[in-house]
């Protein structure tokens, strides 16, 4: 058989984790690929975290993070990278996953060398080109591009066919994030923090927070901050716990608010070990990542999302997660109501999961064998159940 050179294109702590499972199934069918795997490098600590986790060393990486680096620049640096490398390989197709600049200028890159692509959790949409920013462009770039669409979820698909894409080219494969906490999250899991595990210890109702996102930062944040705040004072058994992003303008805006109660945790990042076993652990989720929207449904932990659109409505919809935007009334209001309503709170922790089933990547490498001709077999899309 003749094996195709597959070129996996990463960067980030959330798109390599997401990377990390197509990677392994890619390398399990080795009778059929050759992996080739290109790290930019846009997130150096958080990669290499990622990395070490799942045994992955880059073939190439561009380690190419900078202080204070702009998109324009980060864009020169991928594109003139990468395009480098799929001129010396001549890969057979690039895969790159989600929303980050990476993704969207790997995908340009192997158009300009006319490799076809593969858009892992593609198809994902808020129809508003500034939130998340400059995500929601990325994803459109990357569509316009992309050979084969591996959409996450069935709206995701439904997205995407709104757009004219071809059906023919549109797969719903579930998350791979739901595969990575297969290899990632145990159940007596030793916190690398030893706050975290005193926590644990004491059976502690943990309240996990994160904010990070750029249209959220300022006075949004601080409205969040804010609600937090009331929330631990009134609940003083719960542990607040909130990894303060690196980002300075993050930190100014919600230290002042909770630097000084006791059961508020202000801790540096987590590892990506540490991070979901602690989701794990916790009661409920306040946070405007995207990735933690998915891999929270998975342990039965409500969430509130501390954005007003989101591109995976698919948790909105069977009740595991709630918008909640950034008004601290609303925040207060709603968290309340969970910590005080026992039938409410038992709604979210027990809703459909509605992103994945452990086996999106074994899906994914099937479709790339069928696209190949390598295989000619039904894939059976995934279903939430």
């Amino acid at each position: 058989m003749n094996r195709k050179k597959i070129a996996v294109v990463f960067g980030t702590r959330p798109d390599t984790i997401k990377m990390a499972p197509i990677i392994l199934e890619l390398q399990k069918n080795d009778d059929c690929f050759d992996v080739l795997t290109i790290a930019t490098a846009q997130h150096r600590q958080m990669l290499d975290q990622v990395l070490e986790v799942f045994s992955i060393k880059p073939n190439y990486d561009l380690d190419i993070m900078a202080p204070k680096q702009t998109l324009a620049s980060l864009t020169a640096k991928i594109i003139t990278g990468i395009d480098e490398i799929l001129e010396k390989e001549k890969p057979d197709m690039v895969l790159v996953q989600g929303d980050t600049s990476t993704t969207c200028i790997g995908s340009l890159a192997a158009f300009y060398r006319q490799i076809p692509v593969g858009h892992i959790e593609a198809g994902l949409r808020t129809n508003d080109r500034a939130n998340p920013f400059p995500e929601e462009i990325n994803r459109r770039i990357t569509g316009c591009i992309t050979d084969l669409h591996f959409a996450p979820t069935a709206s995701a698909k439904k997205s995407l066919l709104l757009e004219n894409t071809d059906p023919n080219t549109v797969f719903v494969t579930g998350n791979t994030v739901v595969d990575a906490l297969k290899y990632s999250v145990k159940e007596n899991y030793i916190f690398t923090v030893p706050l975290l595990n005193n926590i644990v210890k004491q059976k502690k109702k943990v309240v996990l927070v994160t904010m990070h996102r750029r249209e959220n930062w300022g006075k949004p944040m601080e409205g969040a901050a804010s609600a937090i705040k009331r929330l631990a004072q009134k609940f003083p058994n719960f542990a607040f716990i909130f990894p303060l992003h690196l980002n300075p303008i993050v930190r100014e805006a919600v230290t002042p608010y909770l630097k000084d109660l006791p059961n508020v945790s202000l801790i540096e990042p987590l590892d990506y070990l540490d991070f979901v076993n602690l989701m794990a652990k916790s009661y409920l989720i306040l946070t405007d990542s995207g990735g933690v929207q998915e891999e929270g449904p998975h342990f039965g932990v409500p969430i509130l999302v501390l954005r007003y659109v989101t591109e995976r409505p698919d948790a909105v919809d069977y009740g595991t997660v709630k918008l909640v935007g950034l008004d601290e009334e609303t925040i207060y209001n709603t968290a309340l109501q969970l910590f005080e309503n026992e039938a409410e709170y038992k709604k979210m922790a027990t809703a459909v999961n509605p992103y994945g089933d452990g086996l999106s990547s074994e899906r994914t490498i099937k479709i790339i064998k069928n696209y190949f001709g390598m295989a000619n077999e039904e894939v059976a899309e995934f279903v939430p159940r």
